[in-house]
């Protein structure tokens, strides 16, 4: 597990470090030809390749300030008319042509992102320039002898050293390419979720919508299994007073605060923010009298459970109407309706309630201000 989170972690840098890193490993591989070139005599190489250190040195610093165009064309250039000079100072057998399909995973991993819409056929201008060059240098020079002889073991460690650089960009680039495929698609299952659980989620308390909240009732009164259920409309009182003592801030608190101690005390009932400061749970396999119990339980909790704002303490009180499915009920609306008018009616009948059949009440709170 953490060989793959090390190695997770390396490409999630190299993905997003793709400029920087290819510069620095093209620096790296002009440095080592810069020492071959010197330990086989050939000064015109040794020279080009310190101008080609120079030219990554800079094209680094570029990176740093993020301007990538002028990156991948030195890129591009570079390489290019290296091959071109090398192949022509010491012939095709030293292999250094090879560098022009190191390039080619370059311009196609880095061109995908700097060249957009019919930018891109610009990318495939390069890849056929590219092969072209090569065509043209290979029928070129294979009669004509280099300009500076290298000898047999300096041909075969450059031809090495070519066919490894051109390898490695071929696997690294292919490696790195998976795997921010593979990143985007993840980011676009989180983001589908994020909107799936949007559309269905209240941002504020967490809980379940209308959206989402409508269906699990809809599914519950069609399943023969469901024997029987109810639903419980919460509201909290006087909240319009609250935010306007207390503030929007506070009136959010509160709905949070009064938002945990359902979960807590409804631990695997589904919950929906209805609207506003209006909270309706959904009690599977309750009974009513079950229901007028746990409700009972559930609103002298939040009576004597205030919420602490900025060392205010800020008592609040709930209304709650309780119905019972049965089998007239067609759509989760109807029920919702008949637990809302009963919670209504505590509302206009001292609050602080709990209320489980048309007109009457179970031991009435105090009466608030209405």
């Amino acid at each position: 597990m953490k060989t793959e989170n090390l190695i997770g972690r390396i490409m999630h840098f190299l993905v997003h470090n793709g400029f920087s890193f290819t510069v620095s490993v093209m620096c790296l591989v002009h440095a080592t030809l810069l020492f071959l070139m010197w330990l086989y005599g050939v000064t015109p190489l040794v020279q080009f390749n310190v101008l080609s250190v120079v030219v990554y040195v800079f094209c680094f610093l570029l990176c740093k300030s993020g301007h990538y165009m002028p990156v991948f064309a030195s890129i591009i250039i570079e390489v290019t008319v290296y091959t071109i000079f090398s192949t022509n100072c010491i012939g095709l057998r030293c292999g250094t042509y090879c560098f022009l399909f190191s390039i080619v995973p370059i311009i196609i991993y880095f061109g995908r992102f700097l060249f957009k819409g019919k930018g891109r056929w610009f990318v495939v201008l390069m890849l056929v320039l590219n092969f072209a060059i090569f065509v043209y240098l290979y029928m070129h020079y294979t009669n004509i002898p280099p300009a500076i002889e290298v000898s047999a073991p300096g041909r075969l460690t450059l031809v090495i050293f070519s066919s490894f650089v051109m390898v490695f960009s071929t696997v690294f680039y292919n490696a790195i390419y998976i795997y921010s495929s593979e990143m985007e698609v993840t980011d676009l299952e989180k983001k589908n979720k994020q909107l799936s659980a949007d559309a269905q989620e209240d941002v504020l308390t967490s809980l379940l919508n209308r959206r989402g909240f409508l269906p699990v009732i809809k599914r519950l009164m069609t399943d023969p299994g469901a024997s029987h259920f109810c639903i419980s409309f919460c509201d909290i009182d006087n909240f319009k007073r609250i935010n306007d003592s207390h503030g929007h801030d506070a009136g959010d608190e509160v709905l949070r605060h009064i938002t945990r101690m359902i979960k807590r005390e409804m631990n695997g009932c589904d919950i929906c923010r209805w609207g506003g400061e209006e909270i309706v749970i959904l009690m599977r396999d309750y009974d009513m009298a079950v229901a007028k119990e746990k409700m009972e339980y559930l609103r002298r909790s939040v009576e004597l459970s205030p919420t602490v704002f900025f060392n205010h303490r800020i008592f609040a009180t709930i209304t709650i109407g309780i119905e019972e499915y049965r089998a007239s009920y067609i759509e989760p609306e109807e029920i919702i309706k008949v637990a809302d008018d009963r919670m209504y009616y505590g509302k206009q009948h001292g609050k602080n309630v709990v209320v489980f059949e048309d007109h009457k009440t179970e031991e009435e709170g105090p009466s608030d201000e209405r």
